[in-house]
């Protein structure tokens, strides 16, 4: 069978079981997750493993830091005998902090709306893949590369622990998937800014601003130099932009300010601009004499570039899905994800694959479980077609 035609046989499987898929949702949201709580991430991977024990073997992989919670990587066979492997991109954390299931419950409304902290970022993509998963299962059919499925617990603070895993993971592999949230509408993600974060720091020396401010040097004033120096550097025409979003300056009122501190976001759309912004940053030079500049951090997440082969990858989707009757579309995105590691080591990605909704990191956050079907289809059609 094609990729179309068993997405469009998954998906007549899966119409009448939505309820079962809301309720995999519930399950997931109902166990909060967020990136600094290691119980609530030990308690979620366990559920996890219990779920997709059935497709595969699984590996516990260790952080390396006991503050976070464990990876792990899910392996599918493949009926090609040889050829490169397929990558499968999942996070399991969530940027709401423990308690929030008291202010923001888990809920479904008349449309089919559901709501609930990490409902949209990600955990409905996990559902998806779930029964992409069990639908090839129940008939008997195998992805058609051997399939390594990563499940990680650190993404939305930057990967820390991950990134090595997933760097090593998605090496000489022919296709990525990532299960992240789509843009609106259901719009793939084929690209991707890069990421950076910079710290500032401000050395200047106190003095008191009412008998002798002459023999200060103000750290607050050469941040302000810097950040007018910082904001310059956006071109929003070619999609860089430099946001100083956090500050801090000074002790009192009446001392002139002897350390100053700004921490700063980048984001860039190719290579190039991230390696002309970085020589930016760090190039920058104090107004006031005496004045010392120190500057940490740098690009987290390279750009997700789209390329040929990614383009080729988006128009098989896009075939598969309108098999099945509906248009989909490409899109970019200022937000990173995990699949920028893959995409820069020249992995063909294909992001956004969960179900549609809105909301990510918002309090709106919420699921269209109507399109549960359909993406655990296209899912699955690209699994077996590629």
């Amino acid at each position: 069978m094609t990729g179309a035609e068993v997405a469009v046989a998954v998906r007549a499987e899966l119409e009448p079981r939505r309820q079962d898929m809301i309720d995999l949702l519930g399950r997931l949201v109902g166990v909060e997750s967020p990136s600094d709580d290691r119980s609530g991430l030990d308690h979620f991977a366990a559920e996890l493993e219990s779920l997709f024990g059935a497709f595969g073997p699984i590996e516990r992989l260790d952080p390396g830091d006991p503050q976070r919670g464990r990876h792990l990587r899910l392996t599918l066979n493949g009926s090609a005998e040889q050829g490169a492997h397929a990558v499968a991109l999942c996070h399991y954390d969530t940027v709401w902090s423990t308690g929030t299931l008291e202010r923001i419950p888990f809920s479904v409304d008349a449309d089919g709306v559901a709501r609930g902290p990490g409902c949209f970022d990600m955990k409905g993509g996990m559902v998806v893949l779930y029964y992409a998963l069990q639908a090839l299962h129940t008939r008997g059919l195998t992805p058609k590369r051997r399939v390594q499925v990563l499940f990680t617990s650190d993404e939305e603070i930057g990967s820390p622990t991950s990134r090595p895993v997933i760097e090593q993971t998605a090496h000489g592999a022919a296709v990525a998937y990532v299960l992240e949230s789509p843009l609106p509408g259901g719009t793939l993600k084929t690209a991707r800014k890069g990421t950076g974060d910079y710290f500032v720091r401000i050395h200047g020396r106190a003095a008191h601003a009412g008998v002798e401010p002459q023999k200060g040097i103000s750290a607050t004033q050469e941040l302000a130099h810097q950040i007018l120096a910082l904001h310059a550097l956006n071109d929003y025409a070619s999609g860089t932009t430099i946001n100083v979003g956090v500050v801090h300056a000074g002790t009192r009122p009446n001392v002139v300010a002897a350390e100053a501190e700004a921490h700063v976001d980048v984001r860039v759309q190719t290579l190039a601009e991230a390696e002309r912004i970085d020589a930016a940053v760090r190039g920058l030079e104090p107004v006031l004499a005496g004045a010392v500049l120190e500057i940490d951090g740098g690009l987290n997440r390279p750009p997700m570039e789209r390329s040929p082969a990614m383009a080729a990858l988006f128009e098989k989707a896009r075939l598969i899905a309108a098999g099945m009757g509906f248009e989909l579309r490409e899109g970019s995105t200022g937000g990173g994800s995990d699949g920028n590691f893959t995409a820069a080591l020249g992995v063909p990605t294909l992001d956004g694959l969960g179900p549609e909704g809105e909301g990510a990191h918002a309090a709106h956050e919420h699921v269209d479980t109507e399109s549960f079907p359909r993406r655990a289809a296209l899912v699955a059609g690209l699994l077996v077609e590629d």
